[in-house]
Order: C-alpha cells, then sequence, then structure tokens
C-alpha cells in the first residue's frame, strides 16, 4: 500500500485534455436550448410509461438526465403521476397486459394531452408486431402527436421530438 501511496505522491494530479463535441452536435444543442426556453416558458411535466418494450428506449431516456444532456436543467421533469403530466411519452409496444395501465394514465392525465411514441416498438410494434401478446403501437390504443424513430432513438432525437411536438402544440 505505501509504494502505491509514494508512487502517487511523486506522480501528482495528471489531467486528460477534455475531448471537444463536434460542432455540428453542439451547435444543435444549443438552437435546442435556445427553443425550449422559448417554447416552454416553464416546466414541461412528461410521465414515461414502458408499455412492454426491451428496455432499449429507456437506456437512451436515461441519457437525458445526465450532465451531457441536463433534460432537468432546460425545464423538463419526468413525473411519477400522470395528474401531474402535461406529455405522455410511451415506449415499446403495447402489450396486452400494459393496455388498460396506458389507458388509466392517459385518461388521468389532464387536458390538452400530448402522446410521443418513442422507437420503432411504439410507432408500429417493431420486431413484435404480429405477436399474440402485443395489440400494436401505440396509435392501436391512444392518439399520438409526434412519432420519434429508431431502435431506440438517440437522446437527442427525443429531445428534437419534444421540441418538435410543442412546437406544434404552442
Amino acid at each position: 500500500m505505501w509504494h502505491i501511496l509514494r508512487r502517487v505522491a511523486r506522480v501528482g494530479l495528471v489531467e486528460t485534455a477534455k475531448v471537444p463535441e463536434p460542432t455540428a452536435q453542439a451547435a444543435a444543442r444549443e438552437d435546442l436550448d435556445a427553443e425550449l426556453l422559448r417554447l416552454l416558458g416553464r416546466a414541461l411535466a412528461v410521465r414515461v410509461v414502458d408499455a412492454g418494450s426491451c428496455n432499449g428506449c429507456e437506456f437512451e431516456l436515461n441519457a437525458l438526465g445526465n450532465a451531457h444532456y441536463n433534460l432537468e436543467g432546460r425545464g423538463v421533469h419526468l413525473v411519477a403521476s400522470p395528474r401531474h403530466a402535461d406529455l405522455l411519452l410511451v415506449t415499446g409496444p403495447v402489450s396486452l397486459h400494459m393496455r388498460d395501465a396506458l389507458l388509466r394514465t392517459y385518461e388521468a392525465m389532464p387536458e390538452p394531452r400530448l402522446v410521443v411514441a418513442v422507437g420503432d416498438c411504439a410507432d408500429c410494434g417493431g420486431e413484435f408486431a404480429g405477436s399474440y401478446a402485443v395489440c400494436g403501437g401505440v396509435d392501436a390504443v391512444l392518439p399520438v402527436d409526434l412519432r420519434i424513430p429508431g431502435c431506440p432513438p438517440a437522446p437527442l432525437q427525443v429531445l428534437q421530438g419534444l421540441v418538435q411536438v410543442l412546437r406544434r402544440a404552442g
């Protein structure tokens, strides 16, 4: 143990150079920040429902909460209750077991209700289309305001989709 501590004392603090973000992606994020601030003017409450997905889309949605995308810092909050939600974000194909729960969640939301289908499975059933356990995409159960394609879609695509649906609603 002492030899490790001596080596740390001898070498000192080692810093790595920050890797610069590609300029096109940085510019796109800055534009999205400005647009979200203009459209929201306040916080947007989002309820996320996994209607039977493989969790690929959820991993990408979780990435929106990290320091790189900082969804909370942009005024978009994930809420636990549909009664507090402005927007319902659905991932995965709607399984038969989740159909009623998804409908109850939608009905518990205050008007006006916005619904976003994230990923190919939520759009049309994806890999699970035609299965005996799946109703299909979200539009088989609820009216969908926006579809974000991809398997899974990148976090930036989801952020762009949120801005797009807010432009239409506002």
